[in-house]
């Protein structure tokens, strides 16, 4: 198996090219991330943070303990 340096798209999206003419340290998809740690203050890829809280109060109970939202999704229902 090959060995290949695989980079961080700190220069961002790109959605102008193919993808065999992608710019370097670009990406054609990206969703959440910024290539800056703030926590580090380094270039490296990083999550962005939430803009604001959305609930004051816990809103999981599991067990009748306040927990974190591990998952979200969307249910359709459709009637035969």
């Amino acid at each position: 198996m090959a060995n290949f340096i695989l980079k961080f798209p700190i220069r961002g999206i790109n959605k102008s090219r193919v993808p065999d003419e992608q710019p370097e340290a670009t990406s054609p998809d990206m969703n959440n991330v910024r290539p800056f740690d703030v926590l580090d203050e380094r270039i490296r890829g990083g999550q962005r943070p939430g803009m604001v809280k959305r609930y004051d109060e816990e809103i999981t109970i599991i067990a009748g303990e306040a927990g974190p939202i591990i998952t979200m999704c969307e249910v359709s229902v459709t009637e035969l």
